[in-house]
């Protein structure tokens, strides 16, 4: 039924542009390994939470937005042999070396899809 890769990241507001640029450059390369496809969602509605919220999760600022993404894959062992190529891939080396976000406050995680309607 497929797997997801979800992130969830601030991103300085000024830095939308970059972002995208950042995140077209990741895109082509998840897609070179394997993915279905890669989503990348720049938040516009996202309500200050009292105990939890998107926000809060990666400890987002004024000055940021929230960005939510997902990576589709056929399935969960494409996507385990993907990434150590996908981190191996020289393509990369300059986007992930800077950034355009704090990777301390991203937060991710691998999940099986159950429904896809």
């Amino acid at each position: 039924m497929g797997y997801i890769d979800g992130v969830i990241v601030a991103v300085e507001t000024a830095k939308k542009q970059e972002y995208i640029d950042f995140a077209k450059g990741t895109a082509a390369a998840f897609k070179k390994h394997g993915a279905l496809s890669a989503i990348e969602c720049w938040g516009d509605d996202i309500p200050d939470g009292k105990v939890t919220s998107f926000g809060m999760a990666v400890k987002c600022k004024e000055s940021e937005s929230v960005v939510f993404s997902w990576i589709m894959w056929p399935d969960k062992e494409t996507r385990i042999k993907a990434w150590p190529a996908i981190e191996e891939d020289e393509a990369l080396a300059g986007l992930f070396s800077d950034m355009p976000f704090d990777g301390a406050r991203l937060i991710y995680g691998g999940f099986e899809v159950v429904v896809n309607e």
